[in-house]
Formats: C-alpha cells, sequence, structure tokens
C-alpha cells in the first residue's frame, strides 16, 4: 500500500482492496474522512484508468497557461525548442519585470511532472531566470505554442510493465 499525503488529501493505492477498505475505515473512525472513490483528479493531474494502465495528464492545467499567455489563437509549433539554438549567447535587452517569466517557468516545470518532452526545453529556459532577456521569453512562449498542439499528452503507467526504467538520448 503506498499512500500520497498532500494537507487534507490522501491518496491511497494498493493491489489489495481489502486491505485498504480496513485502512479507510480506521483512517474514517480516528479522523471522519470522505472517499471520493477513484482519483481522477490531484494537484493538477488527471488520471484515467483504463485497460492498459493509468494515464497521467496536465491537460487543463497546460491550457491555463497557454490562456494566461494570450496565445489560444496562436499557431501551435511542432517542436518546443529551435535546434542549435544561441540562448546563452543571448545579447538582447534585458526584460524590464522578470518575474512573469519567472512564474511561467516554474509553471512550465511543473508541467514536466506529466510531460518529458517538455524536460530540456525548460531546463534551458530555467537557467536565466536571473537575468532573463527579451530573446528567452520569446523561446519561452514558443515552448507555449508547442504546449498548445499537444496539450492532451500525457504518462501512460502500463498495467504490464515489468518496472524497468529507460531511457534514450540522441547524441546531437
Amino acid at each position: 500500500m503506498a499512500l500520497i499525503v498532500n494537507v487534507d488529501d490522501i491518496v491511497i493505492a494498493t493491489t489489495n482492496s481489502q486491505a485498504c477498505q480496513k485502512f479507510k475505515e480506521y483512517l474514517n473512525h480516528c479522523f471522519s474522512i470522505k472517499d471520493l472513490r477513484p482519483l481522477k483528479y490531484f494537484l493538477g493531474i488527471e488520471v484515467a484508468t483504463g485497460p492498459k494502465g493509468l494515464f497521467l495528464c496536465q491537460r487543463k492545467y497546460a491550457l491555463e497557461i497557454v490562456d494566461d499567455c494570450g496565445l489560444l489563437g496562436a499557431k501551435p509549433t511542432d517542436f518546443p525548442m529551435e535546434q542549435n539554438h544561441k540562448l546563452a549567447l543571448a545579447k538582447g535587452k534585458d526584460l524590464d519585470d522578470p518575474t512573469p517569466y519567472r512564474r511561467l517557468v516554474g509553471r512550465l516545470i511543473y508541467l514536466t511532472i506529466t510531460r518529458p518532452d517538455l524536460t530540456y526545453a525548460v531546463h534551458i529556459l530555467s537557467q536565466f531566470m536571473q537575468t532573463p532577456k527579451e530573446e528567452h521569453m520569446e523561446a519561452t512562449r514558443r515552448v507555449v505554442r508547442y504546449i498548445k498542439g499537444t496539450a492532451g499528452q500525457g504518462l501512460l503507467l502500463s498495467r504490464d510493465s515489468n518496472l524497468k526504467l529507460a531511457g534514450y538520448c540522441d547524441s546531437d
């Protein structure tokens, strides 16, 4: 049995339904809890259970980011970051107020929980939090336009997984 606790929310994950029921009864006896049944949404992560396993997605959160950036009407991009970018060498004007950049990158970091395809781009953009330039903000907007076209992507935790972690890397 695994428990995920966040303030006053608890997620119980187990393969033994009897043990789960007994534990919920014990918690209810101690604290008076409300059972919301199968998990559907937790901390901005949508959970869908199907015959293939669990699908984790942050579609609603991703679309909120796109909307907050005013890019709902923008054309989506096919990939989050330009190849051979020169963001570390950016010589443009510093942003007048770096707060929106920092907030947006922070939101993108949270989105990487279910979107490993964004990890590299967000890693690069987070390096410029101290003094972001206009080029950095434009690159961040490009990531948001990519999210617009791929908002429904997420992670599938396969029911028949062998629980081995696999990583892939393109040497370029």
